[in-house]
């Protein structure tokens, strides 16, 4: 896809900025009418989106997160809201504007704390220069910059929301609002600040299905414990069946593990592809008779199963994290609650209509879909955050006792309690 929108350059040390000699075009000022927007709905927004800062959108190989991310900024070009996508490198998106934090996406130094600083920093940055309706950032120290911003910032929880990280988003609850992408993950820390829950999703029309299968199992994602790359090889020897392993290899944790379980069992039946890219891995898909997924963590949702079922193959996995709530359990695949039921659910999987797989992915997991359950989620953030300015205009600030004014202390400062129930405007999607 060629890049439409306009980009801005970094030099290689430093944030994003305007170039010298270079003019901003003129910005629509937050809540002025505009027309409405492509989709017949409310008036189009101003959207800025930021991404992690580890690979360029949308990402060639691993990274989904990254593709997430590219399909949500398509989407919402599509249905006529201005994208202003803060990144990494170049991008191949439809967003209107563009800017680099990084010249070249610093993805050799994945994890390290530095980058992730720099890069929020940089995103600030732009972000003082413009104005929007809403910020949604996908990054991990970007929402520390939030406080004090005059509208709504979202952040989608991509990962992990229990221990030291979650503990992280509750330091921040009253400055950024949070959507799930499983209501998995939302129940291990239902005291976050969520604003809803919206499913991942894909491009279903991008990859192929196939009803006639090749005679291989597949497994496909990270090596490591938790996604039980092993415990996949095991299940398909048992089974007598040949099954191909494509995955992420590259830092010492993945190696040490490969070393200890994987090599171990190679062999005629069990062969290692490398990383697939998107290409390979739409092949590898829909010629799969099914994805093992037996993983041991409770994963917050799994990008791989809707993609295998998109193409007709069915899902083989262990009952944990988002599983059910991905896997229409006996019609796009099947779900077993120990690892011993695992090869009566392979052999039950294989039975499956690849065309009810396909059709599941259709209903639940297209890109439409998780666009308008975003919007439905800005629009709700952006007219509450209106009411809170409202009411606050309009309430004089309480003298205390010593004859000092102090900030008030109603709607434009406090936010009501947070339950684990929805509250009024969250989406599920």
């Amino acid at each position: 896809m060629s890049n439409p929108g306009r980009t801005l350059s970094t030099t290689p040390s430093g944030p994003a900025g305007l170039r010298a000699g270079s003019r901003r075009p003129r910005l629509q000022p937050i809540g002025v009418p505009t027309p409405p927007s492509r989709n017949g709905s409310a008036r189009p927004l101003r959207i800025a989106i930021i991404a992690p800062p580890w690979f360029e959108l949308p990402p060639t190989a691993y990274g989904g997160t990254e593709a997430v991310v590219a399909d949500l900024v398509n989407q919402l070009a599509d249905r006529g809201h201005h994208v202003i996508l803060i990144g990494a490198g170049q991008h191949r998106t439809k967003a209107a504007e563009f800017y680099p934090i990084y010249d070249q996406p610093p993805s050799h130094r994945l994890g390290a704390a530095l980058p992730e600083v720099f890069h929020g920093a940089g995103a600030a940055k732009v972000l003082r220069t413009m104005q929007v309706d809403l910020v949604h950032d996908h990054s991990l120290a970007g929402p520390l910059l939030a406080a004090g911003r005059s509208v709504p910032t979202v952040v989608t929880m991509h990962g992990p929301v229990t221990g030291e990280l979650g503990e992280y988003y509750t330091q921040l609850a009253g400055d950024i609002d949070v959507v799930a992408i499983s209501a998995a993950q939302r129940g291990l820390n239902p005291d976050l600040n969520w604003a809803g829950t919206v499913h991942n999703a894909i491009d279903v029309a991008t990859f192929p299905f196939r009803d006639r299968k090749d005679d291989y199992l597949l497994w496909l994602g990270r090596f490591c414990d938790d996604k039980g790359a092993h415990l996949a090889i095991d299940l398909a020897r048992s089974a007598g069946r040949r099954i191909v392993l494509a995955g992420k290899l590259n830092e010492p944790e993945e190696k040490e593990y490969f070393a200890r379980e994987v090599a171990p069992r190679l062999g005629p039946d069990v062969e290692y592809v490398g990383e697939a890219d998107a290409t390979r891995k739409r092949e590898l898909f829909a010629g799969a008779r099914a994805l093992l997924f037996p993983i041991q963590w409770d994963e917050p949702f799994g990008m791989v199963m809707i993609e295998a079922m998109a193409c007709g193959t069915p899902v083989v996995a262990t009952r944990r994290g988002s599983v059910p709530e991905v896997v229409a359990d006996g019609v796009s695949g099947v779900i077993a609650d120990r690892i011993d039921d695992l090869p009566a659910a392979l052999a039950a999987a294989e039975r499956l209509d690849p065309a009810a797989c396909r059709r599941h992915v259709e209903a639940n997991f297209d890109l439409p879909v998780m666009a308008e359950g975003y919007e439905r989620i800005y629009r709700s953030l952006i007219e509450r955050r209106g009411r809170r300015q409202d009411v606050a205009a309009v309430l004089p600030a309480p003298v205390d006792v010593a004859g000092g004014r102090r900030a008030h202390q109603g709607l434009s400062q406090r936010r009501p309690k947070v339950h684990s129930t929805v509250r009024e405007g969250e989406v599920t999607a």
